[in-house]
């Protein structure tokens, strides 16, 4: 029998990583991460508020926004308003690579029927095979209108399958004998995932398979037709411990829902008199080209009706401080040529500072010395990422986001292995460091930094 007594109770850091590993597993998509944090955020006094209402803010009040159901922002105003404190922002993106299925998805072949996908964001494909694949997503329905017989009205749901229903099975080594050597993928011939095997008793379309599942799921919601989806596949897998001595977590999407879960809980453990406020958006993996998007005009339109004049629209960018948060690459054992020989980020050694000179990543002298004050508040190392002069730089949301609002931004991120792989790794500390720091950015009421005073 097991001696309950000798037990060693959980550490904050452990506790901390049982709770983000529960929502990355609840999060397949950008729309469950955002109703995920919703959910948590509701719970802890936030009040939801949506574009087309009337706001009115108050002090000591919080609040959150959403937008196409799978980007969010949410703040915590102080006992003042943000033009006499400014802002402190975190920000990360809800989406990660999956698979797109298509519209018309049914791809039929010796009775077996797979589904059509497009390949979302720059995904490690050759980690994709042979993996168990869940499918969730968004549907669009007709519903029953309780009010108007006869007529029906449109109304979004999210449903997730939440098990195995697919899977891209590897061609067989002797019938690719260059498959260690030469393999390439085509996502237009090998990435349709195997959905089920065709027979007599079942013919079900996918939109079909869709609507009995939204019945499911909704069971009150009067669903009478799916006029459209947003569907995709991604791993069941559930993130977890990995490692001799658990140095390591493994799992999907770590880039970059710890960011998101971080900010989540950062913003509602903030009690300050200063405004914090999350920006979690979605579309970051394919350029944040949309209306929900970094490049779109949802922070930009929730400062504007924050502050309500454009002097105080001003007054507010230039006292506010963001930290744009996106996982960031350590150093991978195997090919440390990848790296620049100085700038070598380690797992569990702390979040790691992005800088580039063409301001991919918006980190400049002065907000990367804030960041390293934050660390230190926080008693947290952190470790800086430049990538080597003859290599390309990805970005982050937070050039866009700074571009846009004038406001200082810096760019980290915990370091990462296997960065767009279906399974990805991280530190075992790393997302509480990540956390640690952001609560101790929310929980900052003067600026440090003399020009920005």
């Amino acid at each position: 029998m097991e001696n309950l007594e000798n037990q060693t109770p959980p550490s904050k850091q452990d506790q901390y990583n049982q709770d983000l590993f529960t929502f990355i597993q609840n999060s397949p998509t950008p729309f469950h991460a955002a109703a995920n944090m919703a959910e948590r955020l509701e719970q802890n006094g936030f009040q939801r508020l949506r574009e087309q209402d009337v706001w009115n803010l108050a002090v000591n009040h919080r609040y959150y926004v959403m937008r196409n159901n799978s980007s969010i922002i949410a703040f915590a105003i102080g006992g003042r308003m943000p033009w006499e404190t400014g802002i402190n922002l975190a920000g990360a993106h809800t989406d990660s690579p999956c698979l797109k299925v298509k519209p018309l998805p049914e791809k039929n072949f010796n009775s077996t029927i797979r589904l059509a996908v497009e390949v979302y964001g720059g995904a490690l494909l050759n980690t994709w095979f042979d993996r168990r694949l869940n499918l969730a997503g968004r549907v669009t329905c007709f519903v029953e209108n309780h009010g108007e017989p006869g007529s029906d009205r449109l109304a979004s749901f999210l449903i997730n399958f939440n098990r195995p229903v697919g899977i891209i099975p590897s061609l067989a080594i002797h019938l690719d004998r260059e498959a260690n050597t030469r393999r390439s993928v085509n996502p237009q011939v090998d990435m349709a995932p195997l959905f089920y095997l065709d027979g007599a008793s079942n013919k079900a379309s996918f939109k079909q398979i869709l609507f009995d599942q939204a019945v499911k799921e909704h069971p009150e919601a009067g669903i009478r037709k799916i006029v459209d989806f947003d569907m995709g596949f991604s791993s069941i897998s559930p993130p977890c411990y990995t490692g001799l001595n658990r140095d390591f977590i493994t799992g999907p999407a770590l880039d970059n829902l710890i960011s998101c879960h971080a900010g989540m809980r950062s913003l509602m453990a903030a009690d300050t008199r200063k405004t914090a406020m999350l920006v979690c958006t979605d579309h970051e993996e394919i350029g944040s080209d949309s209306s929900a998007g970094a490049r779109g005009s949802f922070l930009t339109s929730i400062l504007a009706r924050i502050a309500k004049t454009p002097e105080q629209a001003g007054r507010t960018a230039a006292k506010s401080v963001m930290i744009s948060w996106d996982n960031a690459h350590a150093a991978h054992p195997s090919h440390g040529e990848k790296h620049d020989a100085n700038h070598l980020p380690r797992l569990n050694k702390g979040p790691v500072l992005k800088v580039n000179a063409a301001l991919k990543y918006a980190s400049d002298s002065e907000s990367s010395a804030l960041f390293k004050t934050l660390c230190t508040r926080a008693n947290t190392p952190w470790q800086t990422f430049v990538m080597r002069s003859d290599m390309p730089c990805g970005s982050t949301t937070g050039p866009l986001i700074s571009s846009r609002t004038g406001i200082k931004t810096v760019d980290a991120g915990a370091p990462s292995l296997a960065m767009h792989s279906i399974c990805e790794l991280t530190g075992a500390q790393d997302p509480y460091m990540v956390f640690q720091v952001t609560r101790e950015l929310f929980a900052m009421e003067e600026q440090p930094l003399l020009s920005l005073t």
